[in-house]
């Protein structure tokens, strides 16, 4: 019905922000990656708008990006993940890591999020895991640029040790802009995860 709303940035709360546009305060519920956007209370904001009607509820939700919003559409759509449990799965990690985590099966990542278990962790990964892989999205950028053979193998290396996939291609990633050879790779990236 709304697919945004522009206006001024009047209140930040805990899970919410107040945007008032043509005298009418809209009150939004958003994610912890939305709320950290919204940094300038009298300053204008657009943020991109669902909005959840049931038989007792209306709510609206907004999010600073859209491809935020697209996330949290799939993630509704998933049978047992209503629109808080989304927004609290959108909190736990910043978008792109979420999506590595997602398109690489990563659960034991997933499982961290508070108030997600590893089961719904699982179905997560078993309905969108095909579809964000597919998608030109942050997290193709960062599974492609790990795939040079140094990255790759460094990347597998951690693996092995037991350090989650979305952990290992962030650290060998970083380690990587300093050090060269797998060996060093590796060393670096065991310090920063250490």
């Amino acid at each position: 019905m709304y697919n945004y709303i522009k206006g001024t940035l009047v209140e930040v709360g805990i899970n919410s922000i107040v945007l008032e546009n043509n005298g009418i305060g809209y009150e939004l519920g958003v994610s912890g990656n939305t709320l950290a956007d919204a940094r300038d209370i009298g300053g204008q904001m657009k943020l991109h708008t669902y909005l959840y009607v049931r038989e007792d509820t209306f709510a609206l939700y907004g999010f600073s990006r859209a491809e935020e919003k697209a996330l949290f559409m799939r993630l509704i759509e998933i049978s047992g993940i209503g629109p808080k449990l989304a927004m609290q799965i959108l909190s736990g990690y910043d978008l792109n890591t979420l999506t590595v985590a997602i398109a690489t099966g990563d659960v034991k990542t997933l499982a961290k999020i508070k108030g997600l278990g590893k089961k719904t962790a699982e179905l997560i990964v078993l309905n969108l895991r095909e579809q964000l892989a597919d998608d030109m999205t942050a997290a193709d950028n960062a599974i492609g640029a790990a795939m040079d053979s140094d990255l790759s193998d460094a990347i597998f290396a951690l693996v092995s040790l037991g350090v989650s996939n979305t952990e290992a291609v962030k650290a060998v990633q970083t380690a990587a802009k300093t050090n060269s050879g797998v060996e060093n790779i590796i060393t670096a990236a065991l310090k920063l995860i250490g």
